[in-house]
């Protein structure tokens, strides 16, 4: 588990730029070591702005979108185009302006679907093909995520992992269908903790002063179960992504040069 960073911004739109430019250099640098790349999506107001600013910059034609598997940390159990879908969003902001290989986009079925209002079957089919991505150097039934994009919520959710739901105690599947979520709407399909785990970097990227005591909490020892956001760690490298205010209560420790 790698020891967290943080990078602190002025405001959430340069956040966001910022973000966009450091994905496009690590997207090119796995593709020069491995040949592709591999990104998990959020939805939220910072994780669209960033792909917003991904679609804007000149920078991103230096990405080989043909090889780049992108994924989902969760969705909104909802019909196929409908505006809340994290989907339907990341193909408005960035998805169709770019020459991504349709096959190499990894959408959770919606609620009308292949699998109809059933989440859980999403779910199950979800994981199955994340254990089809899966190679024998990733030893397990989820592929090794280059970057996983997250939000956090003020409670410290991450993906549609609550404190103390069923998600957050899960520990052997992938992929888990959410129920009673405490925003809407309340079904979903999400990623598990395990499974974020599983990522080279994991970037958690939140504004507002609201969230400040769940970030804070976050870095000095919080446990998952309590709040998601501490459980979730990359491999490599654990990036917490944040505006002035959202830091406002980052120990001394954690704080950098506002840059």
């Amino acid at each position: 588990m790698s020891r967290p960073e943080v990078v602190v911004h002025r405001d959430g739109d340069l956040l966001a730029a910022a973000a966009a430019a450091r994905l496009v250099t690590r997207l090119v640098d796995a593709q020069a070591a491995r040949g592709s790349a591999s990104l998990v999506l959020t939805g939220g107001r910072t994780g669209i702005a960033v792909l917003e600013h991904l679609r804007a910059t000149p920078a991103r034609d230096a990405v080989d979108w043909g090889r780049v598997d992108l994924y989902w940390g969760d969705e909104r159990f909802l019909p196929s185009g409908h505006a809340e879908r994290n989907e339907t969003q990341a193909r408005r902001a960035l998805l169709d302006h770019v020459p991504v290989d349709p096959a190499r986009v990894h959408v959770m079925a919606p609620s009308d679907g292949p699998f109809g209002d059933d989440p859980e079957a999403a779910a199950d089919a979800y994981a199955d093909e994340l254990a089809a991505a899966a190679r024998p150097e990733d030893h397990g039934s989820v592929p090794t995520f280059d970057v996983c994009l997250l939000g956090v919520g003020e409670e410290g959710h991450v993906a549609s992992v609550f404190p103390s739901s069923p998600a957050v105690y899960e520990a052997e599947r992938s992929v888990v269908a959410v129920r009673n979520c405490p925003k809407p709407p309340p079904t979903r399909v999400s990623l598990t903790l395990p499974a974020i785990r599983r990522s080279r970097e994991v970037w958690l990227m939140t504004t507002g002063a609201a969230k400040a005591a769940a970030v804070s909490m976050a870095l000095t020892g919080a446990g998952e179960v309590q709040l998601p956001a501490a459980g979730a760690t990359g491999q490599r490298r654990t990036l917490w992504l944040l505006d002035s205010a959202a830091a406002a209560k980052v120990p001394e420790l954690f704080t950098p040069p506002l840059a």
